[in-house]
């Protein structure tokens, strides 16, 4: 055997091909340093900026003829992924615009490229930015100011084009005012009148706009102390007082500046005629949203002055906080750091701002960006890398939302006593429970007794009954749950005379004997069928409620030591369950039966629920239409019962989810095989395929090709789950409308007030199952206008459908 190594025996064949791969190998390791000097300029460094920034435009402009495409691309890509570097990276290509006037005008047409892709991808905040960043190129002599005026003119053409929806006109009157505090001062100097123009046309489209979502997004149903605004109402005024004082503002930093001298002798591009892609169906635009305000300068102690709700300065400092939120959210140490460490940190409060804007996030309507414990995490690192100003800031917080809790809107209500109990649960439930005790006077249905109730329950899931009671006063004992335990009927006092305890404790023998489901059935069928003779009865139905009764409560009591012991119930004697709930009443049945055993531990409850849902025991709608039957009344303005119903939807919607993504993948590997097979038949008349090149296409999957008749079950299937999907969105919607209705038409026969705290948490939930599920609702809207929500409908309920669907008007 031949042990020589190859090149060797041919010599210089080896060496060639080496030595491109050392080249190869040398040239990435280029493209990466670079890559890594224009990502991190403006970071942590012993030298100005100033310095760095001339010392990395050299280099670039060295590198131009090797990597010119790469650095055109990272450069564009920069401003987006950090906008809060937008002025640095136009400075560098600023510099190298003065340097090499091709360049300049390669990228300006790069970025325009970007511009409109992202506005064709509905990328948003990408197209925003990007367009921001065209408009700091003013600043630097890249880009001519009649050029970009030209845009944003295209711009507020696009937002007064008839018969698109609102939230597009919205969102490029948005892009445009929220671009001009970086560019205002230098359209202000060179084209007044122009600037003056674009802000007139603007002010029509804005004083023309209507706002019937407003009420539908704000976190308080009230404007004391802080104005709820609308984002762009809020925008506008903080633009007016920018204009009041001649476009002067603080927070952006401006390194192009200290080379005005260099870049003012530099040729300018022109940005070409740039006209937005047409509304299409498909698009999908941003929502508007309430401005979020929870401090104003009182609330901050002696020190830097938290700029006005109504200063440009708010604006910008908010949304740098968001950015780095967006950026790091997924390592919070990193994000509390980049918070705590923001770049005009020493100008403003800084703790006080980073708190509001978080839970801005949190409150966020419909839905906050990411998961609330996102958010709670986030806090909580914030207090352990800041532990001098943060918890006492976040303490601040809680008891301003605590006091104005009379008004908020239910939804954040939820956010708030999710996000309370898991920061107690982190800081060892220490609280000062003393000095809310004045909402112990009030009714248990008012919002702050009730706020402190929900938060316990919450926290019995981080915790242990018995610690409640040492932790908590006195004086508390009424909010203070019940001991979760299960209430077993069939052992409890006058057992005996239940028609149904004898069963129930042969039972428990078979079941710890190890019985199967079939004993257990047989076990049952000895049971007398109470709805006999009864009406109900005239229906061919199999339903027996006592043999519900028994076998449900007796199960889940023998299953009660845990959620895995529960959750193993259940699986074992699944066919039983089967065989019980054929009808949605027999399932209701099981759902009233788990309450009644379970009803003082409602996560116990929630888990069930989900467990039954999962492997299909009860349907949708039968979970629907029990948290609405009578037997619920007493638990209505509960939090848990809202957390099983949305459970219960998001179950729904996953399942048609899923069936939609199953059905699209098939007809695409259908549409795919067509494709292949026509191209194999005229490659074997060109002339034939080998038997390799068939394996070959076989091993792509196209082996395993859905059949036509199989796209078309699926295709049934999906809509027969978007015929359940749409049943139960009409059955949730009916239910509200009949007691609110019916509450309503009392309250009017009566004479009394209408407002109660009932009706409030009853109407908060009604918006709330809007809200989580606008995506959903949004495709049956004309359904449910036609069929509920029609104009005899009760004014004080028709306003809540009308906010909803004004949201994406």
């Amino acid at each position: 055997m031949n042990r020589r190594r190859p090149y060797e025996d041919d010599g210089d064949f080896y060496g060639e091909r080496n030595k491109k791969r050392r080249r190869v190998s040398e040239n990435q390791e280029m493209e990466e340093r670079l890559e890594t000097l224009i990502l991190r300029v403006g970071e942590n460094s012993t030298s100005s900026l100033e310095s760095n920034l001339e010392g990395l435009v050299s280099v670039l402009e060295s590198d131009l003829g090797n990597f010119r495409a790469k650095i055109l691309r990272i450069l564009s890509e920069c401003p987006i992924k950090m906008p809060e570097k937008c002025t640095i990276y136009s400075t560098m290509v600023g510099l190298m615009n003065a340097k090499n006037y091709n360049f300049g005008g390669e990228f300006v047409e790069y970025m325009v490229k970007t511009f409109k892709d992202s506005l064709k991808q509905c990328q948003w905040d990408a197209a925003r930015y990007a367009l921001r960043f065209l408009a700091d190129l003013v600043n630097c002599h890249v880009i001519s100011t009649a050029s970009l005026l030209q845009l944003l003119d295209s711009m507020v053409d696009a937002a007064n084009e008839d018969n698109v929806p609102q939230v597009r006109r919205d969102w490029y009157v948005f892009a445009v005012l929220s671009t001009l505090p970086w560019v205002g001062r230098e359209l202000y100097e060179k084209k007044e009148s122009a600037l003056e123009n674009l802000l007139v046309r603007i002010e029509v489209f804005l004083n023309k706009r209507t706002k019937k979502h407003h009420n539908a997004l704000r976190v308080w149903s009230v404007d004391a102390p802080h104005p709820q605004e609308e984002y762009l109402d809020c925008l506008w005024a903080q633009i007016r007082k920018l204009r009041q004082d001649n476009w002067a503002e603080k927070h952006i930093p401006r390194p192009y500046l200290a080379f005005d001298s260099v870049l003012c002798e530099a040729l300018q591009h022109n940005i070409p005629a740039i006209h937005p892609p047409p509304h299409q169906d498909s698009f999908e635009y941003p929502m508007p949203w309430v401005v979020y305000r929870m401090f104003d300068y009182t609330d901050c102690p002696p020190g830097p002055i938290l700029p006005g709700a109504h200063s440009i300065e708010r604006f910008l400092i908010e949304e740098h906080l968001h950015s780095i939120i967006e950026t790091h959210r997924w390592e919070r140490k990193d994000c509390a750091i980049h918070l705590l460490y923001l770049s005009y940190k020493d100008k403003i409060p800084l703790e006080y701002c980073i708190v509001e804007v978080i839970f801005a996030e949190l409150f966020h309507m419909p839905t906050p960006r990411y998961l609330e414990i996102c958010y709670g995490s986030i806090l909580i690192e914030l207090c352990k890398q800041q532990p001098s100003k943060m918890p006492q800031v976040l303490a601040q917080a809680t008891e301003i939302l605590f006091m104005r809790i009379d008004s908020m809107n239910t939804s954040c209500f939820d956010r708030f006593v999710n996000w309370f109990s898991y920061h107690l649960s982190n800081f060892q439930f220490r609280w000062s429970w003393d000095d809310w005790d004045s909402c112990l006077l009030l009714e248990n249905e008012h919002p702050r007794p009730k706020f402190i109730q929900e938060v316990l329950l919450k926290c019995l899931r981080f915790s242990y009954h018995d610690r409640f009671k040492e932790m908590m006063p006195e004086a508390y004992a009424k909010l203070i749950p019940k001991p979760p335990a299960p209430q077993y009927k069939y052992t409890m006092e006058g057992a005996a005379s239940l028609p149904g305890t004898a069963t129930a404790h042969k039972l428990v023998v078979a079941i710890r004997k190890k019985c199967n489901a079939s004993e257990v059935l047989t076990e049952l069928n000895d049971l007398p069928n109470p709805r006999e003779g009864s009406e109900a009865d005239m229906t061919e139905s199999t339903f027996n409620p006592l043999k519900i009764d028994v076998f449900v409560q007796t199960l889940l009591n023998l299953g009660s030591k845990s959620f895995s012991h529960t959750f193993a119930a259940i699986s074992k004697f699944h066919a039983v369950f089967k065989a019980l709930a054929e009808t949605e009443e027999a399932q209701i049945c099981i759902l009233h039966n788990m309450f009644e055993l379970w009803v003082d531990h409602q996560q116990m409850m929630v888990v069930i629920v989900d467990k039954l849902l999962k492997v299909q025991i009860v349907e949708c709608s039968a979970v629907a239409t029990w948290v609405f039957s009578k037997e619920m009344v007493g638990e209505f303005t509960k939090m848990y019962l809202w957390e099983i119903l949305h459970l219960t939807i998001k179950k729904m919607n996953q399942h048609v989810t899923k069936l939609s993504r199953e059905m699209n993948e098939a007809k695409d590997k259908l549409a795919r095989t067509a494709e292949s097979s026509s191209s194999e038949s005229e490659e074997e008349g060109a002339g034939g395929t080998s038997n390799t090149q068939k394996r070959r296409k076989n091993a792509d999957g196209t082996a395993e090709k859905p059949t036509e008749e199989q796209v078309e079950r699926m295709e049934e299937k999906l809509e027969a789950a978007y015929v359940d999907q749409k049943r139960l969105f009409l059955i949730i919607f009916q239910r509200f409308i009949m007691i609110l209705s019916e509450h309503l038409v009392k309250c009017d026969t009566d004479g009394r007030e209408y407002n109660t705290d009932w009706y409030r948490w009853t109407v908060g939930r009604l918006q709330q199952v809007f809200m989580m599920h606008h995506e959903q609702v949004q495709k049956y809207s004309s359904t449910l206008e036609s069929l509920l929500f029609t104009s005899d409908l009760d004014p004080h309920i028709l306003d809540v459908f009308h906010q909803f669907t004004a949201l994406r008007a």
